[in-house]
């Protein structure tokens, strides 16, 4: 079966509320548009963040490969909400080399 096959079965079976969120990820991964992030020169580095805050969507990604909760993300930076997160994940998986390379440079320094 192909992906575009796999797709179209799971589909489906998604209800209209997960349909419309997989329809704002493949949006935003095609237009390479991801609002709630932001990379400013001179602050951390350049590096893409949470916007309104200096918090990297690397240290994020990192902090889930590690086996954090998204709860417990929030309970740590109370600034950020829920869709903080959502859009730092869309992010992280459309540039994922980016996000990796980053993570490697920090876990160096």
């Amino acid at each position: 079966m192909s992906p575009l096959q796999e797709a179209e079965k799971l589909l489906a079976s998604m209800s209209r509320a997960e349909k419309a969120q997989l329809l704002q990820w493949v949006t935003r991964d095609i237009g390479d548009a991801f609002p709630g992030i932001v990379s400013t020169p001179g602050v951390c580095g350049g590096e893409p963040c949470i916007v309104r805050t200096r918090i990297p969507v690397w240290l994020l990604e990192q902090a889930r490969r590690l086996g954090t909760r998204e709860a417990d993300i929030l309970r740590c930076y109370p600034t950020l909400n829920a869709e903080d997160l959502a859009n730092a994940w869309a992010y992280a998986r459309s540039h994922r080399e980016e996000i990796e390379s980053q993570c490697r440079e920090n876990e160096e320094a």
